[in-house]
């Protein structure tokens, strides 16, 4: 066996944790809304101003800003009634680049193997 239970369950361990980011980044709509999330600056955004610049309906936007919310890309900040979404992708993206080092590492220690 080329990759031992160790790496195995790690790599099992990151692919779970970055899943739901996949997920949230899979979809095209959610990836407009997280430019123009990022387009509106360290003040954030709300889901009325978020709505008013594409064709989806209010509904439509929460369900993708809850599903880049549960991800842990987006955070919220309520000020009075309304609720303002931020980008918080750093410690998410942090995730996926620890699951590509852990798999390179993997990818170039079976090539070696195979090499010798």
């Amino acid at each position: 066996m080329v990759i031992t239970g160790e790496e195995r369950l790690t790599l099992h361990e990151l692919f779970n944790k970055c899943g739901p980011i996949f997920i949230a980044l899979g979809d095209e709509i959610r990836q407009q809304l997280i430019l123009e999330i990022l387009d509106s600056g360290e003040s954030g955004i709300n889901v009325m101003t978020l709505t008013a610049g594409s064709r989806l309906s209010r509904p439509a936007v929460s369900h993708h800003l809850k599903i880049l919310k549960d991800s842990g890309l987006v955070v919220t900040e309520k000020q009075g009634t309304q609720v303002f979404y931020r980008i918080n992708a750093h410690r998410k993206f942090a995730e996926v680049e620890s699951l590509i080092h852990a798999t390179m590492e993997i990818i170039n220690k079976v090539n070696r193997q195979e090499q010798a």
